[in-house]
């Protein structure tokens, strides 16, 4: 395999639900010769989707990682390829994939377009400036119309889309497609399951409809290079094949085109053109910028590291997998060499860790490998403190490359074990799914007893609900799921005291905080330039030594525990302000814990004088229906308390957009599907959260 770097792309495949990203994938690894026979996923065995939740429910769960080979004109290149979900409640696997990614694969159904999941994942390339391709797969269903979606990428998403390919009918009539670039038809047999290529001249029919779309392609390229635009004006026809290649790759680069192809993966049409538009257009390792970190001793350093084998050792954990050989941490190598037996070091702990196996790997397979280099995407076995988000760095030069953020989780439900053996298991099978999966929580509430797990979604928990059960062989009863609420301050409170005083036999406890508390949220604490840690800010402007400097972390500690623990109703509290201002102290008596209590009581009193309210989760919900159904789903959203704040006619279906409170929303996808007779689809996504009504306020804590 080429290890010449300038071979190398790292690659994702991302996309809305359904819109065939594992389709795909099944066939870029077929023709690459990865596997030898294809899988499908309506028949639950696609290749990527190995666990036994994807089969039977034929949707793709945890981002899966393997290497292929790709030659093109020629040159053999090495494709490292991660195939996403498309469910939002696994958001969180498409956000670790792209912050690892050199380009990405968008794929689009060719008769919906861009939808609400498209979008998402959108933003999230946008968010680590990840060069993309655009797939229009599906031309073969019926409905597909190529001109109204990629006029969905226009204008949905605001991108600059360069159309190389253009099909030859669809629907029923879809045939092939034609090159833009090359002016020939190509055509693929399904007999010999697509793998040769015919190449002809374009029919009659659709010479016209070719020209038009070639002329708008090489407008649209002259647009984005000086030299180009100059050499257009003067003849149109003068701009050659390889000059628009070498212009529309910078483009794509520099995230300035997004060149657009066509297909359908399920008929076996254009794939091979996508992996040559993969090696053509999406940048290798070096062609990205050198990955940006801090100086693990003084974070207002920045450092950079190049994408070389002789810079020192830096790489970012992307993806923690329990397995039974141990457990699997998968790393992009961004700059200098891995091997095997190395020890590196997590300068996020400050720990030593020991690489006792590398792997190359393919979706469950894996090959071994004595060593690596920069820009390569690899599994390794021996690591015990690192998780996804850590850093991995040469012992000699520590760096912090840039974490990344996963979202809080909306939606928690309670569960407890059957038996006590099976208690014993519980506690380390939620350990190992919170190491695999950061957008779920669990914590252990001692007053009633219960194990409470947290999540992105309902499809989210049912699926660990399942693991615990079927995968892990331990028997657990759950309740129903609860939303995870939230309190806030309404006002202001100023100079609360928090006197923490305890006289027994000998030595006392004598803890004194005075504290002002005040709303304050994320972006206000940021353009202040304060810390805001779990939604609450600490400030210490003690003044004059009224408390001792050691004992303000104990205060800080303090109202942090009771933030967290809650006051109306147990739910964490954010968007506070803490400010300590005064307080008194006791030569003998005063102690560590005495201020954390003072601080504790302090926070709690403040906190109810300012008045508290409960904020609840807003989820973003975007509902496709039939334009009949509109009056029936629109009616529904109202009485969920929702808010309509966009809708769109598409054709014959309406794109309907509402802010819909999650408490509203448990089983909305069933009463959904019985109120539009089958045909509505829905999808939907944090928001933010906001103030409850007081009347449903007071019924949630009356609940509790």
């Amino acid at each position: 395999m080429a290890t010449d770097l300038n071979r190398v792309r790292n690659i994702g495949i991302c996309a809305h639900i359904d819109a065939g990203k594992t389709t795909v994938t099944e066939r870029v690894l077929f023709y690459t010769g990865k596997i030898h026979k294809m899988g499908e996923v309506h028949e639950g065995t696609a290749t990527m989707d190995s666990l036994q939740e994807e089969q039977e429910r034929g949707i793709t769960i945890q981002s899966a990682a393997t290497t292929c080979p790709w030659t093109h004109q020629g040159t053999e290149y090495k494709i490292n390829l991660i195939d996403t979900p498309g469910h939002v409640d696994f958001t969180i696997e498409v956000e670790r994939s792209l912050r690892v990614l050199d380009g990405a694969v968008a794929v689009f159904d060719g008769k919906e377009g861009v939808e609400a999941q498209s979008e998402t994942v959108w933003r999230q390339a946008d968010r680590y400036g990840v060069p993309r391709l655009c797939l229009i797969n599906k031309m073969d269903k019926l409905g597909a119309d190529f001109e109204f979606s990629f006029g969905s990428i226009l204008t949905r998403l605001g991108a600059n889309a360069v159309p190389v390919q253009f099909p030859l009918g669809w629907g029923n009539e879809f045939k092939g497609i034609v090159d833009l670039m090359s002016m020939k038809a190509m055509y693929w047999s399904a007999d010999d399951d697509g793998q040769t290529i015919q190449e002809g001249e374009i029919p009659e029919e659709w010479k016209e409809q070719a020209e038009k779309w070639r002329h708008q392609m090489i407008e649209k390229i002259a647009e984005l290079d000086d030299a180009l635009t100059e050499k257009y004006l003067a003849d149109p026809a003068s701009l050659t094949v390889p000059e628009m290649k070498a212009a529309l790759r910078k483009a794509t680069i520099a995230l300035r085109a997004f060149p657009v192809l066509c297909g359908s993966a399920l008929k076996y049409v254009g794939i091979q053109r996508v992996l040559d538009a993969v090696v053509d257009y999406l940048p290798c390792p070096t062609e990205r910028p050198d990955v940006e970190g801090v100086d693990s001793k003084d974070p207002s350093v920045r450092l950079t590291r190049p994408h070389s084998d002789a810079a020192p050792f830096s790489a970012l954990v992307f993806k923690v997998v329990a397995d039974v050989a141990g457990t699997l941490t998968y790393l992009r190598i961004y700059s200098g060499t891995l091997t095997k037996g190395m020890r590196v070091l997590n300068p996020g702990n400050d720990r030593r860790e020991n690489v006792s196996r590398l792997y190359e790997m393919h979706s469950k397979h894996r090959n071994a490998l004595d060593s690596t280099g920069a820009g390569q995407i690899v599994a390794v076995v021996g690591l015990k403190d690192s998780f996804t988000g850590d850093t991995l760095c040469d012992q000699d030069n520590p760096i912090i490359l840039e974490r990344m953020t996963f979202p809080e989780p909306v939606i928690s439900m309670s569960i407890e074990p059957v038996t006590a053996d099976d208690k014993k298991k519980l506690g380390e099978a939620l350990t190992t799914i919170r190491r695999e999966d950061p957008s779920f929580r669990s914590n252990y509430n001692e007053e009633t007893g219960e194990t409470i797990i947290s999540g992105m979604g309902e499809l989210h928990l049912e699926i660990i609900k399942n693991k615990l059960v079927r995968d892990m062989k331990i028997g657990v009863n759950v309740g129903k799921p609860r939303v995870a609420y939230r309190e806030t301050i309404t006002g202001r409170a100023e100079k609360v005291r928090g006197l923490f005083k305890k006289q027994t036999g000998g030595r006392g406890q004598f803890g004194d905080a005075v504290v002002n508390v005040a709303p304050i949220t994320k972006g206000e604490a940021e353009s202040e330039e304060l810390v805001m840690k779990d939604g609450v800010v600490f400030v210490d402007a003690i003044a004059g030594g009224v408390i001792p400097r050691e004992f303000i972390p104990s205060v800080e500690y303090g109202a942090r525990q009771a933030a967290a623990s809650g006051i109306l109703g147990g739910y964490p509290v954010i968007n506070v302000k803490v400010e300590l201002v005064y307080g008194s102290y006791h030569d003998v008596d005063s102690s560590q814990i005495a201020f954390e209590q003072a601080g504790a009581l302090a926070f709690r009193e403040a906190c109810t004088k300012a008045g508290l309210a409960l904020l609840e989760p807003i989820m973003k919900l975007v509902v496709t229906t039939p334009d009949e159904f509109f009056g029936n789903v629109s009616g529904d959203i109202a009485s969920r308390r929702g808010q309509i704040v966009d809708s769109e006619v598409r054709g014959v279906v309406r794109l309907v957009t509402a802010e819909v409170p999650l408490s509203e929303l448990f089983g909305y996808t069933t009463s959904l599907r019985s109120m539009s007779q089958g045909r509505a689809s829905s999808s939907m996504e944090p928001l933010t959260y906001r103030i409850m009504p007081d009347r449903l306020k007071d019924e949630v804590l009356a609940q509790q």
